[in-house]
């Protein structure tokens, strides 16, 4: 794979961050983007949720909001996409400007509010990808207008209308940049909400992709054991930990940090691998987890994958790093692997708190 982004890099670090990732997303659906053909070392295979990955490594929702560019995402290296947050309606989202750099940190800022196409058009697009041939494991994030009251049945058409088409389902309920979302984990709610999700799935036909729910890191120690008795008792397949958080780490500058919206990249690396650690714990390895926030290294992953992530994802990192930061981690993360006797990353899994 020919790295051409350090010499894009300083002209996309100019523009409006928005702008800049909007021009990569117009340059990746022109095809101009990379192509990493080198097979993935056999050591990082692994089955997660009954579907069969290449490579643990995968992009995390945000990045492809309206499923423009799942194909592309696939060849630049990644063992699998998540597009979306899709909503049922299209909306605009908050006022720009809404995404905020923090390179000095390995940060950005963003209060985007879910700002998407809508559902119709996102769906199309999957459509059009199983038409011409499926690439690989894409997954898709749904969520809930700003404006609806009703939460679940926002949830509930985005599940009915995408579970033939993604090969797995996210219940986004932990962006902070949608009023009142995030009440949607307390104990009540989310049980009442991922039965809604479950219903909806169960009635859009035969197939039954995984069905995820995304948390937070901002919780306290009575929010996790809840959402762990409520993913437990479900009988949902995954849980993806963890969104971007409120918290404004002593590194962010001041201007900054007043700035609202969740913070994501390498200040969430820690705080979001410890909430991970916690719910590895508290689900007892019945359920499968999904290690995100801060990942930008191939230690990064593997420290993730060691404290219970069966799969990792990223997403800032790639703004800073380029594609080829997608090799980079792989390599890296097989050679870690190697080094500490593991012949499969399914091995890793949860080893940090073994004696």
């Amino acid at each position: 794979m020919v790295d051409l982004y350090p010499l894009a890099r300083p002209l996309l670090l100019r523009l409006d961050p928005e702008r800049a990732h909007d021009l990569m997303i117009l340059s990746l659906g022109l095809g101009l983007g990379p192509t990493d053909t080198r097979p993935d070392d056999p050591v990082l295979r692994t089955s997660v949720f009954g579907l069969d990955f290449p490579n643990p490594i995968g992009l995390a929702a945000g990045f492809d909001k309206n499923a423009q560019v799942p194909a592309a995402m696939l060849k630049v290296g990644f063992g699998f996409v998540e597009a979306g947050t899709v909503t049922p309606r299209p909306q605009p989202g908050n006022p720009r400007p809404r995404l905020f750099r923090v390179p000095d940190a390995g940060a950005v800022i963003n209060r985007f509010g879910f700002n998407n196409n809508g559902l119709e058009e996102f769906a199309r697009r999957l459509e059009d990808l199983r038409g011409l041939g499926w690439p690989g494991i894409v997954g898709a994030n749904v969520g809930k207008n700003k404006e609806t009251e009703d939460a679940a049945a926002d949830y509930a058409l985005g599940i009915r209308r995408l579970t033939p088409l993604a090969d797995y389902l996210v219940v986004n309920v932990s962006s902070p940049n949608t009023p009142g979302l995030r009440t949607l984990q307390s104990k009540e709610a989310l049980a009442a909400l991922l039965a809604r999700c479950l219903e909806a799935r169960a009635a859009a036909g035969p197939r039954r992709p995984p069905l995820l729910l995304k948390v937070a890191p901002d919780l306290t120690d009575a929010d996790k054991a809840d959402i762990a008795a409520v993913v437990l008792d479900s009988g949902i397949d995954g849980l993806i930990v963890s969104n971007t958080t409120l918290a404004r780490p002593a590194d962010i500058p001041p201007d900054l940090a007043a700035q609202a919206g969740g913070l994501s990249g390498r200040p969430l690396f820690e705080p979001s691998t410890r909430v991970l650690a916690e719910f590895h714990a508290l689900l007892g390895g019945r359920v499968p987890l999904v290690g995100v926030g801060g990942v930008s290294s191939g230690a990064d992953a593997y420290t993730k994958i060691r404290a219970g992530a069966a799969l990792v994802q990223l997403y800032t990192a790639l703004a800073y790093e380029g594609p080829a930061l997608v090799r980079r981690i792989k390599d890296d993360l097989a050679a870690l692997l190697k080094r500490d006797g593991f012949a499969h990353v399914a091995d890793a899994v949860g080893t940090a708190g073994r004696g």
